[in-house]
């Protein structure tokens, strides 16, 4: 029974350290800022997600941060299921303040980008103190201006905000009857294609977005930020074959093509297209021997007799073998000790094996 045990023991812990040697693709590009998970196509790591998104996102002190051309906004979710990201700026009017003097960031992508993400389209943009020469009042005579509704969200109702009232607005001078543009401008991001507060002239922006199927009860229960929706662009064929195969998805040096990341090695399709490679097929190798050694240290613990003792021994036997064709260990060897069960024969310590692999 002690050397059945013994054996046992010896064959579960040789098994899991070559396991230990087995070649995994384990997902390097997912990670986390905050509470917040960074799955594709975003990522923090060069080389990962999709190149439409690189150079996006950046993990400051757990907060994750939004870089675009208009500024650095913080990522408060983001969303997979829907294909979303909210976004909060500091300097942005809410319901309860308005900041003026055009600190704002307001919001604009690289032309690049712009294929890949965009605010939604029940998000609304309330430009706030434009000047009489912004290019939202350009070409549109009379009443004819830009400004209207968006997802039942507008600029009527957010002169009911209390950060009016510091301001000293009277809701009688909300309307435009051609005295001056009004102190209020609500607009569609698609309509005017970017919010530069300097180039529209305008004193401030607020931003709200609409998520709920019922329209929400006044501007005090708007949800203020950004929110945009991104797209990846086509069925995505590849990051899902990529990832079905154990892999994570990137892109290479030229920040455009797409890579498979298996591991130490890349793939332009899948994992399984590199696990014949040349690259690891010395691992399959060591594979092999580790299985023929497991069975011979298997058969030597069964079939050797148990070793004779001197009388007054404290010390148990010492077997050792060395498989490599070298007698001396390298550095890498591996060393099982004391895994005997049961008493030892000669008394005192356990039963050793010496297994030293080259």
């Amino acid at each position: 029974m002690s050397t059945l045990l013994y054996t046992n023991n010896l064959y579960l812990i040789l098994l899991a350290y070559f396991i230990s040697m087995c070649p995994t693709h384990a997902n390097t590009c997912r990670s986390y800022c905050g509470n917040i998970t960074i799955d594709y196509p975003f990522a923090t790591q060069y080389g990962c997600g999709h190149p439409g998104f690189r150079d996006l996102l950046f993990c400051i002190n757990d907060v994750l941060m939004f870089h675009v051309s208009s500024g650095s906004y913080r990522v408060l979710d983001i969303d997979y299921a829907y294909n979303a990201l909210t976004l909060h700026e500091p300097h942005m009017s809410t319901c309860e303040r308005l900041v003026l003097g055009s600190r704002g960031n307001g919001f604009a992508v690289e032309p690049w980008r712009a294929p890949y993400m965009n605010p939604a389209t029940d998000n609304v943009f309330m430009l706030i103190g434009c000047s009489p020469r912004s290019p939202l009042f350009q070409g549109f005579p009379g009443k004819h201006l830009p400004c209207r509704n968006v997802s039942g969200m507008g600029c009527e109702e957010y002169y009911g905000c209390p950060a009016w009232d510091m301001m000293g607005h009277k809701r009688a001078e909300a309307s435009f009857f051609g005295s001056g543009p009004p102190e209020c401008c609500a607009v569609a991001y698609e309509a005017i294609k970017g919010i530069n507060l300097t180039k529209l002239e305008c004193e401030g922006y607020s931003s709200a977005y609409n998520v709920a199927p019922l329209r929400v009860d006044g501007p005090g229960e708007w949800s203020y930020g950004i929110r945009l929706r991104y797209s990846v662009q086509g069925s995505d064929e590849f990051c899902g074959a990529c990832e079905a195969t154990g892999g994570a998805c990137g892109y290479g040096e030229d920040g455009i093509r797409q890579v498979c990341m298996c591991g130490n090695l890349n793939s332009t399709s899948n994992c399984d297209s590199v696990s014949l490679s040349s690259g690891t097929r010395p691992m399959m190798g060591k594979m092999f021997a580790a299985g023929l050694l497991t069975y011979m240290l298997a058969w030597m613990a069964t079939s050797n007799p148990a070793p004779s003792c001197k009388r007054g021994s404290s010390r148990g036997p010492l077997t050792k073998h060395v498989f490599g064709g070298s007698k001396r260990p390298t550095k890498h060897a591996l060393r099982v000790l004391g895994i005997g069960v049961g008493k030892n024969p000669c008394g005192g310590r356990k039963p050793v094996w010496s297994f030293d692999i080259q």
